[in-house]
Order: structure tokens, then C-alpha cells, then sequence
């Protein structure tokens, strides 16, 4: 019988996702061992207040409580005043195997998440990210470096959390996609459903929010910059068509108010963020994310609420749609964990 392997794992970023990463792995301990061989040893830990590590691995129990009572890195053992992510990567690479990155979007620069993947890569660390910001920023980079060093880097969380867009769109062999479109933001599509039902949109915003699945800059989220991030990272990755981001037409949804949805409603007809890419003539794709007005028996009208969808028409597999209910950041975690376990298994 094969035995258990156990990894020294570290994750930059323990809020709402990391916190909830912890509380699977907890939970599926056993079903990891036994199915998959594999265990994990947190050893290194990150959030705004700083680092620490733990060469024996911190108890995660302890870990949730602390977090769940407001407190942050810093007051663990092991935390380690004015040092880095960085630098406990470069310090401590040998003793890890795989680095969860979760920490908040930086979409300007990717940093310092983007650098920290770097590093981390550059040093034989397999990464697992949730986080948007270095794929947007360094997609290209990140894939040569990986290559480079015989590692492995997976994203699947950061489209669309636990419903597998990226791994859907990459398993589709040999197939010419014409087009592929989404509805990617949970939070914006539940908001506009609740605006349709007369709910005035801040306090549909703000239930987002403390639900842990609106981004920490709700901006990001209703301006259509959250969708747009997805939609080039799909881009990237399934599409194989590089771009950036300035190439993809957004528009959010601030502009839609409660008597356009009740209009709409009248025609048959519902409002959705939708992110579109549809193949020209010259084989390269048009990328927009809009609020579009879908028929209501549209399969992207009948993703409601907190579900997100995806529909992707090929020559191949014919017209495929998916699409998943997340109200909680369960999803996106479990994709962390699908993704390192599937690394591992490697």
C-alpha cells in the first residue's frame, strides 16, 4: 500500500478563503490520506500583519480561532518581526513544497504577490493561487518561470472559485472555441436579482460583503473588473490569445437601476454582467464585459442569484454550459485544495 506523503505547505493571505482552506483540509484530512496520500504541514503564514513560520507546522484549529477572534499573524509563535513574505520565502525554500497564495488583488503591478510567486517558483516551490493580480500582471512569466524550474503553477480558483472554468476550457482538445461567454461574478448577479425583487442595490452589496465573496474593493466586483481579470485569464489560458487588459471593452453595473431591470422583466428579458469572447474573422477574439439584456430561457438568464455559469461554443464539442452556486467562499478554497492535490498526484 502506498503511503502518506506529507508536504510542507505555506499560504499568503489567511482571510475569508485561507481561513476557509484551513477548515477543509480539517474536515477531509482522513479522505486526503486514504484517496489521495497526501497531508499537509502549514509551516509558513502570512496576512497584513506580517509573517511567521513554523518548522513543525502550526496547529490549524488554532489558527481559525485566532483569526476568528480578530487576531492576526502576529500574535502566533513563530511570527517574525520586519521580515517579509519574501524574504521567508528565500530564507526557507528548501523546507517548502507548495506555497497557497490568497492574499488582496494588487491589479496594477501583481505585487507583492507577483514577486513572492517568483520567488517561490524560481526556488522549486510548486503555487496554487486564488489571487487574480499575478496571472493579470505576469501570466506569461509565471508560466516560463514554472517551466523553467519543473514546477507546477494552477489557478482554477481564480475564475470563477470552485467551478472548473480553466480546467473545462484546457481539457477541451484539439477544439477551435468561437465563443465563450460567462457570467463570472457572483456578486453582481446577486445583486441584480435582488434589485429586480425591489432590494435597493447597497444592501444587496453589503450582504455580499459579509459573506466573504464581494472582492475587499467592492469596486472591483460592480465596475466589471473582476469579471474582466477572469475573462483574461481565460484568455491566457484556454483561448491561447495574449492580450491586455486595456483590450477588453467594461462597463459594470452601477449604471442599471431597478426600473430598467422592471422594464426589462416586462419583455421577458434579465440583466447580466456578461463576459463574451467571440472569434473575428482574423482568428484573434473580441473581449467585452458588459451588463447585457439576455432572454429569460437564455442558460445565462437561468444563472441566478449566487450562481456563475460559463457557455462555450466549439467545433468539436458542440455548445457545452456549466455553472455552479456559490454563496460561500467554500468553492474557491476547495478549487485550492483540487489544484494542490492535483500538482501532488503529479
Amino acid at each position: 500500500m502506498d503511503s502518506v506523503l506529507q508536504y510542507n505547505v505555506g499560504i499568503l493571505g489567511v482571510g475569508s478563503v485561507g481561513k476557509t482552506l484551513f477548515q477543509v483540509i480539517l474536515k477531509k484530512t482522513k479522505t486526503l490520506a486514504d484517496s489521495y496520500k497526501v497531508s499537509f504541514r502549514f509551516v509558513l503564514l502570512a496576512d497584513s500583519s506580517g509573517v511567521a513560520f513554523h518548522k513543525n507546522g502550526f496547529n490549524l484549529d488554532d489558527v481559525i480561532q485566532t483569526k476568528q477572534k480578530g487576531g492576526k499573524i502576529s500574535s502566533l509563535p513563530g511570527f517574525l518581526p520586519g521580515v517579509d513574505a519574501f524574504d521567508l520565502i528565500m530564507q526557507h525554500s528548501p523546507k517548502i513544497d507548495l506555497l497557497f497564495e490568497a492574499s488582496p488583488v494588487n491589479l496594477e503591478t501583481g505585487d507583492p504577490a507577483l514577486k513572492n510567486c517568483i520567488a517561490a517558483l524560481e526556488r522549486g516551490i510548486h503555487v496554487v493561487l486564488a489571487n487574480k493580480g499575478p496571472l493579470v500582471a505576469g501570466y506569461q512569466r509565471l508560466v516560463e518561470t514554472a517551466k523553467k524550474n519543473n514546477v507546477k503553477m494552477m489557478f482554477s480558483a481564480t475564475v470563477c472559485g470552485g467551478l472548473p472554468v480553466v480546467n473545462i476550457g484546457r481539457n477541451m482538445i484539439c477544439a477551435d472555441i468561437e465563443l465563450f461567454r460567462g457570467v463570472f461574478n457572483s456578486t453582481t448577479n446577486f445583486i441584480l436579482a435582488e434589485m429586480g425583487k425591489g432590494r435597493a442595490y447597497l444592501d444587496a452589496l453589503k450582504e455580499a460583503q459579509e459573506r466573504g465573496i464581494a472582492e475587499t474593493d467592492p469596486s472591483l466586483d460592480v465596475d466589471g473588473w473582476d469579471t474582466a481579470n477572469k475573462l483574461l485569464i481565460c484568455s491566457f489560458s484556454v483561448l491561447n490569445f495574449p492580450c491586455k487588459l486595456k483590450d477588453i471593452k467594461v462597463e459594470g453595473i452601477t449604471g442599471i437601476t431597478s426600473n430598467m431591470i422592471q422594464e426589462a422583466s416586462k419583455k421577458a428579458q434579465v440583466y447580466k454582467l456578461v463576459a463574451t469572447a467571440k472569434k473575428v474573422e482574423n482568428g484573434s477574439y473580441e473581449l467585452s464585459v458588459r451588463p447585457t439584456l439576455v432572454d429569460e430561457n437564455d442558460f445565462l438568464a437561468k444563472t441566478e442569484g449566487w450562481e456563475m455559469g460559463v457557455e462555450i461554443h466549439s467545433d468539436l464539442y458542440g455548445i457545452m454550459y456549466h455553472k455552479m452556486y456559490e454563496r460561500e467562499p467554500i468553492a474557491t478554497a476547495s478549487a485550492m485544495l483540487r489544484d494542490a492535490v492535483n500538482i501532488l498526484n503529479r
